[in-house]
């Protein structure tokens, strides 16, 4: 910013009464601190709307939170144990129309054998660290009244046994696709991979078997039949997963 100001000579006997005139130099005065036209009254000037409050998620630090998509109002929160923990809690949060966010009841899972990974790899036996949307359901099982798009098809089925000798057979009963390096709007069973197979895939919510998995993440049958019943996709659904400690940040 460049200043203007008005010169002024002093010099004795330039000008008839010059000194006298610089002893009170002739400043433009103080503007009004509110200027208004014709002397009208300033109008009020609203306050400004204070930032929206960011959403309170229990166990979700800033940083995390700050992953969660603007329009998402369902979040899906698995909350590993330890990096190196094949055991997880699963909640179901909700937002209302006004921001406030509602906890749903806990629900007991598994994740990968290994534990989780911010870099997983095909058959790293690591579940991904992330924020991932849930675009896609299906399963071997009729839909049991999900607003998700619903592939039914008996490819689902499997079998042989777990890491722990458990039963594989009705794991694909019910599965929710967790968008980790695939292409929403297509079926679970869909097997493209835009990062590259290298990079892994087929990461899904479904039927717990009793033991630790390759990558997904597992309910109980009758809580998966129940978060699929609750998810809406005009709520833009999203899971976010990791260790306890990862998603404090």
């Amino acid at each position: 910013m460049r200043r203007h100001g008005r010169a002024l000579l002093c010099a004795v006997g330039l000008l008839a009464g010059a000194t006298a005139a610089c002893a009170t130099p002739a400043f433009p005065p103080t503007p009004p601190a509110h200027p208004t036209l014709s002397g009208a009254p300033a109008a009020d000037v609203p306050p400004l709307e204070p930032p929206p409050a960011p959403p309170v998620i229990a166990g979700l630090g800033p940083g995390t939170l700050a992953l969660l998509p603007p329009d998402a109002r369902q979040v899906l929160v698995a909350t590993g144990s330890g990096a190196d923990s094949p055991d997880t809690a699963v909640q179901l949060w909700t937002a209302d129309d006004g921001g406030h966010w509602t906890a749903g009841p806990v629900w007991r899972a598994h994740n990968a054998r290994q534990g989780w990974t911010a870099e997983h790899r095909s058959g790293d036996l690591h579940s991904p660290i992330g924020v991932f949307s849930l675009s896609d359901a299906g399963g071997q099982l009729p839909d049991p009244g999900t607003r998700l798009p619903y592939y039914r098809s008996d490819a689902f089925a499997v079998g042989g046994t777990g890491f722990e000798g458990e039963s594989l057979s009705g794991a694909f009963d019910y599965v929710v696709a967790i968008d980790y390096n695939r292409v929403p709007g297509r079926s679970p069973l869909d097997e493209s991979q835009p990062l590259g197979y290298y990079r892994g895939g087929g990461i899904w919510l479904h039927v717990d078997h009793g033991g630790p998995t390759h990558g997904c993440v597992t309910l109980t049958k009758d809580d998966m039949r129940t978060l699929l019943t609750m998810l809406d996709p005009a709520a833009h659904p999203v899971i976010v997963m990791g260790p306890a400690d990862r998603l404090r940040q």
